[in-house]
């Protein structure tokens, strides 16, 4: 049929392609014929699913999938009938459903993703399928206003660390540090005080603060991948013997990013800390604080103030990815 079918497409009354959970997702397919066309019946296929994927091709080492929605429908023909002919000019075929409660935000990673997806199949008497998909975004948002109230509160970790051995270096290095709360969101700063106490014969090389990311993938129930990646860092030089090292409130960004856990997602988990490390000078093992940070996506709010209004999605995320390409 060349050249009998000039347009394709799946559009959404949304034009953002962003969708909470609970949210209908509506629009219509689109199709422009140049002449009268047989056809047999217009597919659609609403999806969402959860992929691990660890290696690639043939050196695919692991691979798992959850579904989250698979919604199929029919906006043209019936089993068994004949074709229908469609007039030249423009065709329209709405779509809508409600999405399902608990669905896990749109994310992408090396080692997997969630994501959602339209696709249409416009099939002919000949035997010849044309097929069209559209990605659309879904978000399911945290709303720390609605987390337990001890994360809008300074939590503090105190450690005492002995370095050296008797009178050779020994003595103790003494750790406080606090962060002014324990949940934020993207585009917040991370207050961060400590205080550094060397009490020991060692020097200490560094200390320093930095956020971090681990992103975990599991297959058929155990570890695939890790991935840890550090999103912003602070650093404070030497600390001599009997000297005091103090961080006041000193800020650590939070970049966009997605919300902690992919809560609905059982394949995929992403959590935030702030790791506190200090450095001796010498053959000492460093001292690691790590203190776990839940990140949301509407932030904690004063008692006066009125709920706040929805937030953008970060603008990093693809709306299209080459993979949906492949047959299913």
């Amino acid at each position: 049929m060349p050249r009998k079918l000039l347009k394709f497409l799946i559009v959404f009354d949304n034009t953002s392609l962003l969708y909470f959970p609970g949210q209908f997702l509506s629009g219509k397919v689109l199709m422009e014929l140049q002449d009268d066309t047989p056809v047999l019946g217009l597919h659609f296929h609403v999806i969402g699913e959860g992929v691990v994927r660890v290696g690639n091709g043939r050196h695919e080492r692991l691979f798992d999938k959850e579904n989250y929605i698979d919604f199929r429908m029919r906006l043209l023909g019936e089993p068994g009938h004949s074709a229908s002919i469609l007039s030249p000019g423009i065709h329209s075929f709405p779509f809508k459903l409600g999405l399902p409660m608990g669905l896990p935000s749109t994310f992408l990673g090396t080692h997997g993703w969630v994501q959602y997806y339209c696709k249409a199949a416009l099939r002919e008497p000949n035997g010849l399928t044309h097929k069209n998909q559209q990605v659309f975004i879904v978000m399911n948002p945290i709303d720390l206003n609605l987390e337990p109230p001890v994360l809008s509160q300074e939590f503090e970790l105190n450690v005492e660390h002995k370095l050296g051995v008797g009178c050779v270096g020994g003595g103790t290095v003494s750790c406080r540090v606090s962060l002014d709360r324990g949940a934020y969101v993207p585009g917040q700063s991370v207050a961060l005080s400590a205080q550094i106490v060397n009490n020991s014969r060692i020097a200490l090389k560094c200390t320093r603060a930095a956020l971090t990311e681990t992103i975990q993938y599991i297959a058929h129930g155990k570890v695939a991948a890790r991935e840890v990646r550090e999103l912003s860092r602070l650093a404070h030089g030497k600390t001599r013997s009997g000297e005091t090292d103090v961080w006041r409130g000193e800020l650590l960004y939070v970049p966009p990013l997605p919300p902690t856990n992919l809560r609905g997602c059982h394949l995929i988990s992403v959590q935030y800390d702030v790791f506190f490390v200090i450095e001796p000078k010498s053959l000492e093992k460093e001292i690691k604080l790590q203190l776990p940070i839940l990140l949301g996506t509407y932030p904690f709010r004063d008692v006066d103030e009125e709920a706040h209004p929805p937030t953008h999605y970060p603008s990093t995320l693809p709306i299209f990815r080459p993979w949906l390409h492949e047959k299913q």
